[in-house]
């Protein structure tokens, strides 16, 4: 049975049990109640808990985002492990927690008070022990949270335990009391029967579902990016807003992230909202503004975002809402294909608007753009891009006061002076724009683009502004044609371990601390150490960069906790980054079982290649330290070892007695080894059919990537795609659903449909030409059809600062 019609039925049980018995409770929230803002610690930290000094790093930075841009975080919660853990109970006099936090909560709360921010935690339903001093122990360490703390956010969860029957009493009592101190105590239940106590529930988890991308929420279509599953998330039944959806998780497959945002904030808009967790500190510094846009915007309106409709389908789409008041609606849409899609939408009390005069209509997302006035009950088109969700907003333009520009796309960055407004203004390059402010611009006397005088626009007066570049000759999200079957290419095995070696197996978090680069910003920065650097995160060994850090007391392993996995079919790859001449390779692991499969003074051959193509044996003896004679090839880059080691220490090459520079140096230890002619339950299938596309691009704007769509059920890990270009085998780095990693927290979901792959364009590209590979495994799926399609993140616009101030 469906957990939220359990949870639905529960609730609807005890509430008139205690509607008949000792008066109505209030769960804290109701479904008028603002939303607020919150951020949990899950996948910063796993079951192993948070601490003081990264709890306190990780506030610094929201501390930065509040100073720099004004974005409030109303809720700061501690996830697994702070007080309770997996399957266990914990008190804060317990040795554990005093390692973990040595001055208690006090200095965090203190922290977070200054920014207006309020704390939370995860943890268990029970805890009650089995005598009255227990259950009175327990009952004092959840109120004290909230007597001399304020917390404001219980998560309890199933992962910790269930609530006894006969435990009932005791919950219902704590829970009294923790109101009596923090009224809108937030409660949310993921998947617990509580019994009587069910009336203190504020929340349901929405489909018993968690949000981190491609181990827990996943494409099952071909798609742009990796989070076309989270945008064709379902709408909380009757659009209740006291449910919980997880949030979005910024930890794994960050592209698209605002998309996935928009809708949690706008669209669903639950109690908590906006809520994120994880790593927001992956983020690139300029993806901050943005972050902490949606934030103000939702803050700005929450008030009357608490009211929603859903929107007729047939006319709007999947999961269309409208929020807002008489005068101001905020509409999302979505679109879930690979086409560009218009709505017609409808200015009068369809959507919800019933004042009449003339309505202003402007998008949020996927950029700033006041479209116009028009007409009460006319309607105005709105095109929403290929997977990508769109923000709305229709208000009565007399009342209209929210500063905006007419005649092109723009970016308002946020910022707490009121006497300044930075606003980017965006257009694709070398397109001409007429451009004039909306709003009020009252408080402002100078205006200026690129440091230019143009105070101009605050008398009401229209500029013309050039965008730099060369104009686009065709769209930059286009369908470049279906890949056709092919006779399976005597080079099979070069494309496919062109990916391998493009690809990694990291895990999916240092994936996007690669995808980051280094911030600018100190918090930003540190919160990323304090992440990096925890201790959890590098015994797992779940990084390449450890092999090549001069610390033996770190490693690389082939670590698929969780998952069954055959060591003999893995192969441990090994790329150099360009061609080189090496007097030798020394590869070290920590011990005799670390070595595993391999086994000490026994011979091994390594293989080595400078393209792909020819590969040769290069012998070493197995042992703790490895050393691969180079000296008789002229040149290699890559290197395969299969089997490989179980875990590997560091990886050192060296030329004329001296240690090369290995910063760019890359491996990967869980793809499979390529079959040539045969098969076994336990490897990759050799390549059974082949498709392929040629096409030559005359333009490629900034970001783009060809998207290699695999439609159908072609089989786990069944189909492989690859590209060529002059020759040079160019693997895609990067798929969804992931690559296998190895694990911070949970495995990558596998799938056996609808892969996308990947892979980069740059300019060197132009004019020539490039084929793409589709290679199927599978000899009992091999029904698919692969398609090719060119697209681009971020939008490929330029950007012109235009600034307001007043002097």
């Amino acid at each position: 049975m469906n957990i939220r019609f359990i949870f639905l039925i529960l609730l609807f049980t005890t509430t008139l049990h205690n509607s008949q018995g000792q008066g109505k409770i209030f769960p804290g929230e109701n479904e008028n109640t603002p939303s607020r803002s919150e951020y949990f610690s899950w996948i910063n930290n796993t079951n192993e808990g948070a601490t003081e000094s990264q709890a306190l790093v990780n506030l610094d930075f929201f501390s930065w985002l509040k100073n720099k841009y004004g974005m409030q975080l109303d809720i700061y919660a501690f996830d697994a492990g702070a007080i309770d853990g997996k399957r266990f109970y914990g008190n804060r006099q317990s040795d554990r927690f005093k390692r973990q936090f040595p001055n208690g909560f006090s200095p965090i709360t203190s922290k977070a008070a200054a920014m207006g921010t309020r704390l939370g935690v995860w943890g268990g339903p029970d805890g009650f022990g089995d005598t009255a001093e227990e259950e009175k122990q327990r009952i004092e360490t959840l109120v004290s949270l909230c007597r001399d703390y304020h917390f404001e956010l219980f998560k309890m969860d199933a992962v910790c335990g269930q609530l006894r029957p006969g435990k009932y009493d005791a919950f219902d009592r704590m829970m009294s009391e923790c109101r009596k101190y923090s009224p809108g105590l937030v409660l949310l239940n993921h998947r617990l029967n509580l019994g009587k106590g069910m009336v203190h529930s504020t929340t349901f988890l929405l489909g018993g579902a968690e949000t981190y991308i491609d181990v827990f929420t996943t494409n099952t279509i071909t798609a742009p990016h990796h989070r076309a599953g989270a945008l064709a998330r379902e709408l909380p039944p009757g659009l209740t807003r006291l449910t919980e959806d997880h949030g979005v998780c910024f930890s794994s497959c960050l592209n698209y992230w605002e998309d996935d945002l928009i809708l949690q904030a706008f669209n669903r808009n639950l109690i908590l909202a906006p809520e994120i967790y994880g790593n927001p500190w992956f983020l690139r510094d300029d993806e901050y503004p943005v972050l902490a846009r949606i934030f103000n915007l939702h803050r700005q309106y929450r008030d009357i975002l608490v009211s929603g409709m859903v929107l007729p389908e047939k006319e709007y789409g999947q999961n269309a809402v409208s929020r807002g008041n008489d005068h101001t609606r905020f509409i999302t849409l979505r679109n879930l294909t690979w086409e560009p899609k218009n709505y017609s939408v409808k200015l009068d009390s369809s959507v919800g608007l019933t004042a009449g005069g003339n309505i202003q209509v402007r998008t949020y997302h996927p950029t700033e753009k006041t479209i116009g006035n028009f007409r009460y009950a006319s309607s105005v088109n709105i095109e929403v891009q290929p997977f990508r969700s769109c923000l709305i907003k229709l208000s009565d333009a007399a009342r209209e006061r929210e500063p905006g520009v007419e005649g092109t796309d723009y970016q308002l960055i946020p910022n707490i002076e009121s006497n300044k407004v930075t606003i980017n203004l965006m257009a694709f390059p070398g397109t001409e724009k007429r451009i004039k402010l909306s709003g009020d611009y009252s408080l402002f006397n100078v205006a200026s683009v690129d440091k230019e005088d143009v105070s101009s626009l605050l008398k009401g007066k229209s500029i013309t502004i050039q965008f730099e570049g060369k104009k686009f000759q065709n769209p930059f999200h286009r369908k470049l044609g279906d890949m056709k079957v092919c006779t399976v290419p005597a080079d099979a095995e070069s494309i496919y371990e062109s990916t391998c070696f493009a690809a990694n197996n990291n895990s999916l978090e240092a994936r996007e601390l690669v995808r980051s680069g280094k911030s600018a910003v100190p918090q930003v920065q540190a919160a990323r150490e304090a992440f990096a650097n925890q201790k959890a995160f590098k015994t797992r060994e779940t990084w390449d960069q450890y092999l090549f850090d001069g610390d033996l007391s770190t490693a690389f392993s082939a670590n698929m906790r969780f998952d069954a996995f055959n060591l003999q079919g893995a192969t441990f790859r090994l790329d150099l980054g360009n061609s080189q001449q090496l007097d030798s390779l020394v590869l070290k692991v920590p011990d005799e079982f670390s070595l595993q499969p391999l086994n000490s003074e026994e011979g091994e051959n390594a293989l080595v290649s400078t393209d792909l193509v020819t590969w040769e044996n290069a012998f070493f003896m197995a042992g703790r330290s490895m050393k691969v004679d180079l000296t008789s090839f002229q040149s290699l880059r890559y290197v395969k070892l299969a089997p490989a080691p179980l875990r590997i220490s560091e990886i050192i090459g060296y030329k004329n007695g001296r240690v090369v520079d290995r910063s760019g140096w890359r491996a990967s230890n869980l793809f499979r080894p390529y079959i040539k002619s045969h098969w076994n339950k336990d490897m990759i299938y050799f390549t059974q059919k082949a498709w392929s596309q040629k096409c030559v691009l005359n333009e490629i704007p900034a970001g783009s990537y060809l998207c290699i769509a695999v439609n159908g059920v072609h089989g786990i890990e069944g189909a492989y795609a690859g590209v060529k270009i002059d020759g040079k085998y160019l693997g895609c780095p990067d798929r969804a659903p992931s690559f296998r990693s190895n694990v911070w927290e949970y495995k990558v979901k596998e799938s056996d449909r609808n892969y996308t792959y990947y892979f980069p364009l740059n300019k060197e590209m132009i004019g020539k030409e490039i084929e793409t590979f589709v290679l199927g495994f599978d000899k009992d799926h091999l029904d698919i059809k692969p398609e090719v399609y060119i697209t681009a993140y971020p939008i490929p616009m330029k950007k012109i600062e235009l600034v307001l101030q007043r002097r």
